[in-house]
């Protein structure tokens, strides 16, 4: 079975390739993600590909014939990159931000080799919270912990922060920040997986 090595430290990206059946190894991607941002001026959906890209081959410079798996999701809203929050005063001024509003997450995933690009998907979910109260917002701050600084949107579907949300529009799994069935084909058909 060939070497997989997944180029992220992301716990829910760890546990949806773990879950889902395959063996890897974590390597993650030591690259400037700011400077990226900040020198990108083209569509979202393709600032999260160069993320997923970047990180992937960065991985693949030291990897052999390893396949490489990069990903990398980011956050719009009102046409703007909302990053993670540095603490958790900024995670409750940006929940009031998103309160009551629809935000987009684009999730992008990049499978590279020897440094070459073997495959590419991107995928992005359409997300409306609550118009919660801040009481509501308080309560939830102090349950999640650790999450609000963790998660882009200070939230993690599958624990409390499904109470945030009214109405969401994707696939669960791009939310979580991979698409993973797109990449699971792909690894089958390299040899991988069951």
């Amino acid at each position: 079975m060939p070497n997989l090595i997944l180029a992220s430290g992301s716990f829910a990206r760890q546990s949806m390739l773990k879950n889902a059946g395959f063996v890897f190894d974590v390597m993650p991607a030591d690259i400037d993600e700011i400077a990226v941002k900040d020198n990108f001026n083209s569509a979202f959906e393709e600032l999260a590909e160069e993320l997923a890209k970047q990180k992937a081959i960065h991985v693949s410079k030291t990897s052999g014939d390893a396949y490489v798996v990069g990903s990398d999701q980011i956050l719009i809203f009102n046409d703007e990159v909302l990053s993670k929050a540095k603490d958790t005063n900024t995670a409750r001024e940006k929940l009031k931000k998103l309160r009551g509003q629809m935000h987009t997450l684009i999730s992008s995933v990049c499978v590279t080799r020897g440094e070459e690009v073997l495959f590419e998907n991107t995928q992005e979910a359409h997300l409306t919270m609550h118009d919660f109260d801040d009481d509501f917002l308080e309560r939830y701050i102090e349950g999640a912990g650790d999450i609000v600084t963790q998660c882009v949107g200070a939230y993690a579907l599958e624990s409390t922060g499904i109470q945030l949300f009214s109405d969401i529009k994707g696939d669960y799994f791009t939310i979580l920040g991979m698409p993973l069935l797109p990449l699971a084909s792909f690894l089958q058909g390299e040899g991988m997986g069951l």
